[in-house]
């Protein structure tokens, strides 16, 4: 019964004047019981007159000052200290005015009594008590009620911080009717908290919070990060130490992002690999990119792609004139102006986007287009990826990233292009597969573009170089979380696997920054930070699931693929770093070859893919970049 009227009366608000008058009837009750404590409770007819001329006076003063403090528009449900002030201000003011109003009219003789100051100050507090303490009990009877009358058990939450972030979370789950939480403590690294008790509930280290509220508990508690601004580092740390116990880690967004300014349950979402494998948000120069992209014609190969995408929405909001998206993918090119012409409406008016399919290795077609949108500025993130299908097929590689890049760099020059940034990759260093060769004589042609004389150099060529991107189509994350949804095994080529991964956000910013920072011939590096054991990521991400590794789901070695080698490197044993102005961003220092020979060296390339076989072709990449040494691959047999 009491559900049944819950459920039906829970979204409707008590009328704010049936507020005023329960505070105008407590303030009568208070008044009354000052007067009475006043004169010790021997209160005669004598005293009537007295009292009802006092009451009507202070009463009357004070509930003008209530309407005037709004202090009876508040939802009681959710009394919180604000709305307390609002009370303190209204009585305080209420009964300084009457104090000194009363007395003064006294004594000029327009009043026949005054309010004595001992029966004003005993009803300020008897006020104030009485005011605060029936909302907090309202509160509290309705929150109760919605608590009892639910038939699921409650969900035990452990908070870990607490500081401001943790004590609005816990507010706002106490108040959340969607959910059924129960706060046991608070978890907090600050030894001068630990021990401690906030809005009455223990703060206690995460080893005292392990032995007293989860070893023993039969329904275990999840542990909910409210800590604000938190490295990566420390995020991680906290979450292997309860992740050994199999307890769930989830987080909030920042207080900042809290919709309409409260926490939304469904914002209470699972800790994610990538939120212990990405860095410190980098601080870039916003305003030297703006300056860069504004009002400028930008075009992205590769639109569709997962760096193309991102890269697209982040040049969006530095408000280009024009924005160009070329890719030869129809279905992702679609989805991706759709989702974009839906998330950036309000920008439909000021930037124009122009979707082009296209092959960047069909010269007539990417010609067409150059002279078509005129770009002055070239992102060229369209290539081909995967190592091991590259090893399979050699002709597409060069076709598309080498000779396709050509293709893009010589149209940038000829029609003016004002910057060309390649996104390059860490395989291209000391390449051991021939993605990560073509890669790298796609660097070594863009580098050889730029005019040795900076006065006459048209066009600025600049190329970026870093790791893996989390969440990419493709990636090992998507490839462990795909294989985890299905129950595993969850394969790992090798035990000693070791790679460096950045966020797509983050190698865009790069990209950006490079776009803005290189006078051109540059091949800008990252400080990809520390590598990553990619059967711990394995094991991490079967726990962050839920599932306990070899038990729920095992971890097969597969052995390496054709091409792939244990480690990745961003400089070969050549090149050496150069500082830029970022201390995340460096320059390495790499031999720009000879753009004749280049031309000489790709119109051979270009030969032999008409003429010759894939051993022909990888043999002649060979001969080019020296460093290429193939591991575990049918070509291995070429460096002898």
């Amino acid at each position: 019964m009491i559900e049944h009227y819950l459920k039906i009366h829970s979204n409707r608000i008590v009328s704010s004047y049936f507020v005023l008058l329960a505070d105008v009837c407590l303030s009568i009750g208070s008044f009354a019981i000052a007067f009475l404590l006043r004169f010790n409770f021997e209160v005669t007819t004598i005293y009537a007159d007295y009292f009802l001329f006092c009451l009507g006076l202070t009463v009357g003063i004070r509930s003008l000052f209530f309407v005037l403090f709004r202090s009876h528009q508040g939802i009681i449900r959710h009394t919180s200290l604000e709305d307390i002030l609002l009370l303190l201000y209204a009585v305080t003011a209420g009964s300084t005015i009457t104090a000194f109003g009363t007395y003064f009219g006294w004594q000029a003789g327009y009043l026949v009594y005054y309010v004595p100051v001992s029966i004003l100050m005993i009803d300020y507090c008897c006020s104030l008590v009485a005011l605060s303490l029936s909302r907090f009990l309202v509160k509290a009877f309705y929150w109760h009620l919605r608590s009892i009358t639910r038939g699921t058990p409650l969900q035990p939450i452990l908070i870990y911080g607490a500081g401001k972030t943790g004590l609005l979370t816990r507010n706002a789950l106490a108040q959340d009717p969607t959910q059924r939480y129960t706060v046991l403590a608070f978890i907090d690294d600050n030894p001068y908290k630990i021990n401690k008790v906030i809005q009455g509930l223990p703060v206690v280290s995460r080893q005292e919070a392990y032995k007293r509220y989860i070893r023993k508990q039969t329904i275990p508690p999840q542990i909910l990060l409210a800590m604000g601004a938190i490295s990566p580092k420390k995020k991680t740390e906290i979450t292997d130490f309860f992740l050994q116990y199999h307890v769930p880690v989830k987080t909030i967004p920042t207080v900042e992002q809290w919709i309409d300014g409260r926490l939304n349950a469904f914002q209470i979402r699972d800790i994610r690999i990538e939120d212990l494998l990405g860095r410190s948000p980098i601080q870039l120069e916003n305003q030297a990119i703006r300056e860069q992209l504004n009002d400028q014609v930008v075009m992205v190969t590769g639109a569709a792609g997962s760096i193309g995408a991102e890269l697209i929405r982040q040049v969006l909001r530095h408000r280009p004139h024009t924005v160009v998206l070329v890719d030869q993918a129809e279905s992702a090119l679609f989805d991706l102006e759709f989702k974009l012409r839906r998330e950036y409406q309000a920008l439909a008016s000021e930037v124009n986007v122009i979707v082009k399919i296209a092959d960047i290795s069909d010269e007539f077609r990417m010609r067409h287009i150059f002279r078509e949108t005129r770009p002055t500025i070239v992102f060229h993130a369209a290539a081909y990826k995967h190592v091991p299908l590259m090893e399979e097929h050699p002709y597409e590689a060069v076709r598309v990233n080498v000779l396709g890049t050509q293709i893009v760099a010589d149209l940038s020059l000829k029609f003016g292009v004002r910057t060309f940034v390649m996104i390059s990759t860490d395989k291209a260093v000391n390449p051991t597969n021939v993605m990560g060769a073509t890669k790298r004589l796609a660097e070594m042609y863009v580098q050889s573009l730029n005019h040795p004389d900076k006065a006459l150099r048209r066009t600025r060529f600049i190329a970026t170089r870093f790791g893996n991107v989390l969440g990419s189509n493709g990636s090992v994350v998507t490839v462990f979380q795909q294989q985890i949804q299905s129950g595993g095994p969850v394969t790992v080529t090798h035990p000693d696997i070791i790679r460096y991964f950045m966020t797509i956000p983050e190698a865009c910013q790069l990209v950006l920054e490079a776009g803005g920072m290189g006078k051109g011939g540059e091949v800008f590096v990252f400080d990809m930070g520390d590598p990553v054991k990619i059967v711990e990521l394995a094991r991490k991400m079967i726990h962050l699931s839920g599932y306990a590794v070899d038990k729920d789901i095992k971890i097969v070695f597969t052995g390496l693929r054709p091409g792939e080698k244990l480690f990745e490197e961003l400089l070969n044993d050549n090149e050496s770093t150069l500082p830029t102005h970022h201390p995340k961003i460096m320059i390495a220092q790499v031999v720009i070859p000879d753009a004749d020979e280049m031309k000489a060296t790709l119109d051979q390339l270009r030969h032999l893919m008409l003429n010759g076989s894939d051993h022909q072709l990888v043999g002649t990449l060979k001969r080019l970049i020296p460093e290429y040494i193939s591991n575990n691959s049918v070509f291995t047999a070429l460096d002898y």
